[in-house]
């Protein structure tokens, strides 16, 4: 087979999640890959930006990322002639399957068979989070994705049946394959790897830990409540870390931090590089994972995969991805939260289950799996022309 990866939206740092996924995908099926031909579909500024070393992958560039003067025709041929040209450039491919990753297919409407990775409608369940530009444009484009695409993967049942459910998609063409897990993540002994992480972000005192982009389904602030309730009841005499790319809550989150007096309790570490997430999960006590809507929870199979354990929300996909190795909350309640919290950091025969829970279940977000699976769908997916 001939497969096109589509890259063409990726701006690196931005994406959260559907990056991780996209990077570790192509960095396996180099490793297992060597029957089948890839093109790397990418803006030409960002090219460079998944490293790519097997003699089977390729790039081509496609300049019409906004702004750009590519973006700019693109716009106005459409405007006048409805004809869109990326869509021909994407046509003119020598491929027989186009994978895309990103939730929307980038054109629609192209002739070669598609797979696209679906991660999850948040907007259906909570539409007051976007902007109603945002909104419109996400009604507008993820349905019909969904529907167009000739295959769909989704890394959680929880999708598949959202899709059947609120878009009438055919169960049929929806394959789940559970994400894996990147290099890196594992429980490590390295003293010196640890302190040195530990001395960098000044992390003299116990902490638990929630990496997420500051989007307000991250449900940061009651994350905070509860944190206040575990502090002024003497239930954890240590710090909340939180990390990830300044979003659109980030500035409400600070406020709050200051408004509940926990300027000395809350550490805001921003975005931080992969190699260091495994060291800080290792450090933790637990990951505290108040999400309430999630698509998979990468954070939780990293959490799992170092030993640390996972206090969850019970909401969306969460509870399938940490099965019987979380702890689950009502996420909407601050009481809870911090109640459930605190009884799971107290007991440490809890957390040590918890941790040993984690460990094993880890096991089955395996990157070489989902290439496998993965592969198979491109298959099935050209063998429908």
């Amino acid at each position: 087979m001939r497969i096109g990866l589509n890259a063409i939206s990726l701006v690196p740092g931005k994406i959260g999640g559907m990056e991780t996924y996209l990077r570790n995908l192509v960095a396996t099926l180099q490793r297992l890959d060597t029957a089948n031909r890839y093109v790397l579909m990418a803006d030409p500024r960002h090219a460079g930006a998944i490293p790519l070393t097997a003699e089977n992958f390729s790039v081509r560039t496609f300049s019409y990322a906004k702004p750009s003067p590519g973006w700019f025709a693109r716009g106005v041929v459409r405007n006048l002639t409805g004809r869109d040209i990326l869509r021909t450039a994407v046509d003119g491919m020598a491929v027989d399957v186009i994978h895309h990753p990103f939730t929307v297919l980038t054109p629609p409407g192209t002739r070669i068979p598609s797979v696209l990775t679906f991660w999850d409608m948040q907007h259906e369940f909570f539409p007051e989070f976007f902007s109603p530009l945002d909104l419109r444009r996400r009604r507008m484009l993820y349905r019909s994705s969904a529907e167009e695409a000739t295959q769909i993967i989704v890394s959680a049942t929880f999708t598949k049946e959202c899709l059947v459910e609120r878009y009438g998609i055919d169960p049929a063409k929806i394959t789940v394959i559970f994400t894996g897990i990147g290099e890196g993540f594992r429980a490590m002994d390295d003293g010196s790897l640890l302190t040195s992480v530990r001395e960098k972000h000044g992390l003299r005192r116990p902490f638990l830990y929630y990496p997420a982009a500051t989007w307000p389904h991250k449900n940061h602030r009651r994350l905070l409540a509860a944190f206040r309730l575990l502090t002024d009841r003497g239930l954890f005499d240590g710090d909340l870390v939180l990390s990830g790319i300044a979003m659109q809550s980030h500035g409400e989150i600070l406020a709050e931090i200051g408004r509940l007096g926990l300027e000395e309790r809350v550490r805001v570490l921003g975005y931080l590089p992969t190699e260091e997430l495994p060291l800080l999960y290792n450090l933790a006590t637990a990951l505290v994972f108040p999400s309430l809507f999630e698509g998979f929870g990468i954070p939780l199979v990293e959490a799992m995969a170092c030993g640390c354990p996972i206090i969850c929300a019970d909401a969306a996909s969460l509870p399938e991805v940490a099965g019987d190795a979380g702890a689950l909350f009502d996420p909407r309640s601050v009481e809870d939260m911090a109640e459930t919290i605190g009884r799971t950091i107290a007991d440490p025969e809890r957390l040590e289950e918890l941790r040993r829970r984690g460990l094993q279940r880890a096991r089955l977000f395996d990157w070489e799996t989902t290439a496998r699976q993965t592969l198979r769908v491109y298959g099935e997916a050209a063998g429908s022309r």
